[in-house]
């Protein structure tokens, strides 16, 4: 059985068992745009967490910089209106950097989803979920290359 998440924001639908790095990224913006405001919050912290604040000027015109910027010094702490001008497609091009940068950090996503009672019933969470699982599982089965000591200076 294949299951499907419709896309609200430009992509066709996404089929689970295909996951990708493209695909991932659209679903948490399917998510992030359902979820209530404290659960936004969260995933942008997550989401946040490994970033430097350079990196962060680069994406989404600033908008993550800026809330970054405002916890200098301090716990990150999203609030719900440093949230107010950041899209669905924010979070896609957030979610792609942290996939480069930390892929561990999006597969944490998965405790946070199961552990919401108020997002454990959207589709397209399930579906996240489902696809974070399942990479995660294909990279700790993938072996990983045994590093030749005798090619260190």
């Amino acid at each position: 059985m294949t299951s499907i998440a419709s896309s609200s924001i430009g992509h066709a639908p996404i089929l689970a068992g295909s996951a990708s790095d493209s695909e991932i990224p659209a679903l948490v913006a399917q998510v992030y745009e359902a979820a209530p405001a404290e659960e936004r919050c969260h995933l942008v912290e997550t989401l946040l967490r490994p970033l430097g604040v350079l990196s962060l000027v680069a994406i989404a015109h600033g908008v993550f910089a800026k809330i970054r910027f405002r916890s200098a010094g301090h716990e990150l702490n999203v609030r719900v209106d440093d949230l107010q001008n950041v899209s669905g497609a924010d979070m896609m091009a957030l979610v792609h950097h942290a996939q480069q940068v930390s892929i561990e950090t999006v597969d944490s996503l998965v405790q946070q989803l199961s552990s919401s009672g108020s997002m454990t019933g959207s589709a397209a969470a399930i579906v996240l979920v489902g696809l974070l699982v399942q990479r995660a599982r294909a990279r700790r089965s993938t072996p990983t290359p045994v590093r030749d000591a005798s090619l260190d200076p």
